[in-house]
């Protein structure tokens, strides 16, 4: 096919090539004869079920021509959304995100066409075609970025949730660039995107950013249950947030209760644990509603459990055993809180602890044939650490060095300063228990720490912190 050609070329090409007569390929194609005379004299130009048509009767592959139909549609002409809609429509559905990409770029200089594309991007998001549906939030929110709408508001919402999940940096890059916008979203849709937002944040570790979005989050959603379910008089009809208001509510509790949990202020975190067990408030009926009542009773006995453990309630702990390994407390998060638990009020937790060493082991050898350090969690160095001080404070070296050297590897492999940092002064203190054999393999441990923080600072530039 040349640069210059055109489908009615193309066209006109192949119907001498094959011998055949208009009426022919209008039998071979479905597209009426009238039509087809037409369409290659240049009287008239292509529909997009003609060109597919036409491109099968050729036996091409579906969308052989659409570069094509740009030039001659798009480019060369005035485009009409009769005709650009029904073809950006199946762009996506064959996955021609270039197409879309060079349509957008076009006909963006116009700004009237920024409602029809949100319009298609609004129906491409809902049908899951979000790389299409991003190119065309992407064109509309470039037309309009020096507007205060609140559709350049949604078209970054939108992109936003398309885009995280990739990696905790570009996660992060993403809820920054995107929270600016918040405000100028409605209302309700403010409720889903500070929520969406505080996730990022807690699993990035940035506590202070998580509380603010906590409280921010209950201050919104308590004035809009306050209009929905408590003015007598309502002026117009409310839209309905992404989620029950109820489970906002709830949820910036739980969130400010894992707030105080960080900073070790677990009175404070009891007391937003009770805040979000007591749901007599919501008036809210549906199954929606009741299965987050269930979700937030069952969280709310774990953590009133794994508080009142954390300030100093020795009592718990049988209770709290039950709770280790649950999808509420995980396996590691769970044990490593009764294991520093232990380590701070000096209790002898070994019980507990045997009964979870074989699983830990079992996660340790899984965790050891890991593709990358982005499958070993945050918290496994963490743990190892708090099972060697604890070893090691009660008298039992070769387990307390051992959990020692695990942790170094681990902090290695996720490049964790402060952790390698504390497990080195850690040996240092018991080094005088360490035998010969635990001092060399002490320094192969820190040639191979070293090793990684020179890798690290090749690729990143930092060791995690």
């Amino acid at each position: 096919m040349q640069h210059k050609s055109t489908i009615q070329a193309e066209l006109a090409a192949f119907l001498k090539k094959e011998s055949y007569t208009i009426n022919q390929f209008a039998g071979l194609s479905g597209v009426n004869s009238g039509t087809l005379s037409s369409i290659i004299n240049g009287n008239r130009p292509i529909a997009m079920q003609q060109l597919d048509r036409i491109t099968a009767g050729m036996g091409l592959p579906e969308g052989t021509f659409y570069e094509l139909y740009i030039d001659e549609c798009v480019v060369h002409s005035t485009p009409d959304w009769r005709r650009l809609g029904p073809f950006l429509h199946r762009c996506a559905e064959l996955h021609k995100l270039d197409c879309i990409r060079q349509v957008v770029l076009i006909i963006m200089d116009n700004i009237t066409y920024a409602p029809l594309l949100f319009d298609t991007a609004e129906e491409f998001y809902g049908q899951g075609k979000l790389e299409a549906a991003a190119l065309l939030y992407e064109g509309v929110a470039d037309s309009e970025k020096y507007q205060h709408s609140e559709r350049l508001a949604l078209c970054q919402y939108r992109l936003f949730k398309i885009r995280i999940g990739q990696s905790p940096e570009a996660d992060f890059r993403e809820a920054t660039r995107f929270e600016c916008f918040v405000e100028r979203l409605e209302e309700l849709d403010q409720l889903g995107a500070i929520q969406q937002l505080a996730d990022i944040y807690i699993s990035l570790r940035h506590w202070d950013k998580a509380g603010i979005l906590a409280r921010e989050l209950h201050h919104k959603t308590s004035i809009q249950y306050e209009l929905r379910y408590y003015k007598t008089r309502k002026h117009k009809e409310i839209k309905e947030a992404q989620r029950p208001l109820c489970f906002y509510i709830l949820y910036s509790y739980w969130l400010q209760s894992k707030v105080c949990e960080e900073s070790g202020e677990y009175k404070q975190a009891l007391d937003y644990v009770g805040m979000y067990s007591d749901m007599d408030w919501i008036v809210e009926e549906s199954e929606e509603v009741r299965q987050i009542k269930e979700q937030f009773t069952k969280l709310g006995i774990v953590y009133a459990c794994l508080y009142r453990l954390m300030c100093g309630e020795l009592e718990v702990i049988p209770e709290y055993g039950k709770y280790i390994g649950t999808p509420e407390l995980g396996l590691l998060d769970g044990l490593l809180k009764a294991v520093q638990a232990a380590n701070r009020f000096h209790w002898d937790t070994d019980s507990l602890i045997s009964r979870f060493q074989p699983l830990l082991a079992q996660e340790g050898m899984v965790l050891g044939q890991a593709a990358s350090r982005a499958d070993i969690p945050d918290n496994y160095p963490v743990l190892l650490y708090e099972l060697a001080v604890y070893y090691l404070h009660t008298e039992r070296a070769e387990q307390g060095l051992a959990y020692l050297f695990e942790s170094l590897e681990a902090s290695a492999a996720l490049c964790s300063v402060a952790y390698v940092i504390r497990s080195v002064r850690l040996f240092e203190q018991f080094r005088p228990l360490a035998s010969a054999e635990d001092q060399e393999r002490y320094k192969q441990l820190i040639n191979k720490v070293q090793q990684a923080h020179a890798g690290a600072k090749r690729t990143t530039g930092s060791l995690r912190e």
